[in-house]
């Protein structure tokens, strides 16, 4: 297993220590020295290798260095973890601190690429009552243990087409607080259609974070979110998106699109956005079956890669120009190493973080809805198939098979158990295209830091 990765990226040499999360910017020199250290070759068989390259002086050097970063826990650091990780799952205590309400489930636009369309919303449209999402945070109340933060999504289908029972769950969650000592983090995601003065209003009185549905270019949004007509939703919503930004002060919101085999070229979609003045921006990449026309395909990783490192470099040009943006999946922190908790335990879908339908059954997450054989229990009974908490308890970086090798694994916790299930119905295993990516992502935005940290 390697311990370091090396790349090179619009002229930087980077190398990632993997187990650390330390990155060193290097030479020509170390770069090429750093394999055969690795390989566990002495100072003079290194000189013998790379000898005719570089001269003797520049190879000792840089293998001395490299021998104290090493030394100093920067470089070739092994994994502490590993051998603690059946432990951990076996006596993990965990609490639930996040629910997915899936507060209507039903919409005024017609997505194409909706998970939730899927046969009407697996044959069941239906809003959410008032008594379902009392008992949906009745129930993560009880079952949040001492933690204080909590965390309630209101998702669908669109939640603005059941907006009061969305207030009156707010309002009910506020009384709790004072009750059970706790703190709620409201989040609403919303398509825009039925936004309006009093939504914004309230939303940003209640709301820690809003998600706006955008993809792009008004030709890319109008195509893949239209209307259940036909006709484009993005004349109607833009004006609404820029406004509610601004009256967030362009924080605790972002606007999230979805980019697919039609939009192969979506780093032109990334930056039409930051253009329209929206600072918070994520386009993501489509995850459907290989049969739909609009899905991704091995065939186009090449151009998926080529627009990421576009998009990157124009980045580091925005924000050295004062017209910076935040892209979601490029936020990587480096200054405290890759999360301990995180590579343990994974997303914490299934243990930590529940869906809710609008009937109050349980899922690990909103893309398990559905899928009968991960119905956990409701609202009424609690959760009546423990074996499908300790399934998920078990995922992670350190049981997925693929995991093991790539250098990725602590930055992702592992990637989507649902993407993993819906491509090989294992949720142990990976959605393989999903993983190219995440890779590419993590070395784009380890680059941005090192190109910022030049000035």
């Amino acid at each position: 297993m390697s311990l370091i990765h090396r790349y090179q990226n619009n002229g930087y040499n980077i190398v990632l220590d993997i187990n650390s999360g330390c990155i060193h910017v290097v030479d020509k020199v170390t770069y090429e020295v750093l394999p055969y250290m690795e390989e566990g070759l002495d100072q003079d068989a290194i000189v013998g290798k790379l000898g005719d390259q570089f001269s003797e002086e520049d190879i000792r050097t840089s293998v001395a260095e490299c021998e104290k970063l090493k030394a100093d826990g920067m470089l070739f650091t092994r994994d502490v973890y590993e051998n603690a990780i059946d432990a951990f799952t076996k006596n993990r205590q965990t609490v639930v601190k996040a629910l997915c309400l899936h507060i209507a489930h039903d919409c005024n636009l017609a997505c194409r690429y909706c998970f939730a369309e899927e046969g009407e919303y697996h044959g069941r449209r239906a809003l959410m009552s008032f008594e379902v999402g009392k008992k949906a945070l009745d129930f993560l109340i009880a079952n949040s243990g001492s933690r204080h933060n909590l965390e309630v999504d209101f998702f669908g289908g669109e939640p603005l087409m059941n907006w009061q029972v969305v207030k009156d769950l707010v309002a009910y969650g506020r009384e709790q607080e004072k009750i059970h000592n706790k703190k709620f983090r409201f989040t609403l995601t919303t398509n825009g259609v039925l936004l309006n003065d009093e939504v914004m209003e309230f939303c940003n009185k209640e709301m820690g974070n809003v998600v706006l549905s955008i993809d792009g270019r008004k030709e890319v949004h109008d195509f893949m979110r239209p209307f259940r007509k036909g006709a484009g939703s993005y004349d109607l919503i833009l004006p609404k998106f820029q406004k509610f930004a601004e009256s967030r002060n362009q924080d605790k919101y972002y606007v999230r699109g979805t980019f697919t085999h039609h939009n192969l070229d979506f780093s032109q979609d990334v930056l039409h956005l930051a253009d329209l003045g929206f600072k918070q921006i994520s386009v993501e990449p489509v995850v459907a079956d290989p049969s739909e026309e609009y899905a991704l395909r091995e065939e186009d990783l090449p151009k998926i890669m080529e627009e990421y490192d576009l998009l990157a470099k124009e980045m580091i040009k925005r924000e050295k120009e004062g017209k910076g943006f935040n892209f979601f999946h490029f936020m990587i922190d480096l200054t405290g190493g890759p999360c301990v908790y995180k590579r343990l335990s994974g997303c914490g879908s299934g243990t930590e973080y529940l869906a809710v339908t609008p009937w109050g059954d349980f899922y690990p997450c909103h893309q398990f809805v559905g899928e009968e054989e991960y119905l956990m229990g409701n609202v009424d009974e609690g959760i009546v198939r423990p074996d499908i908490q300790k399934e998920f308890g078990c995922c992670n970086v350190y049981t997925k098979p693929a995991c093991k090798e790539c250098f990725a694994r602590f930055y992702c916790s592992g990637g989507c158990a649902a993407n993993g299930y819906h491509a090989h119905k294992d949720i142990r295993s990976n959605y393989e295209i999903g993983c190219e990516l995440q890779r590419k992502r993590v070395e784009c935005a380890i680059m941005i830091k090192a190109a910022l940290a030049e000035d």
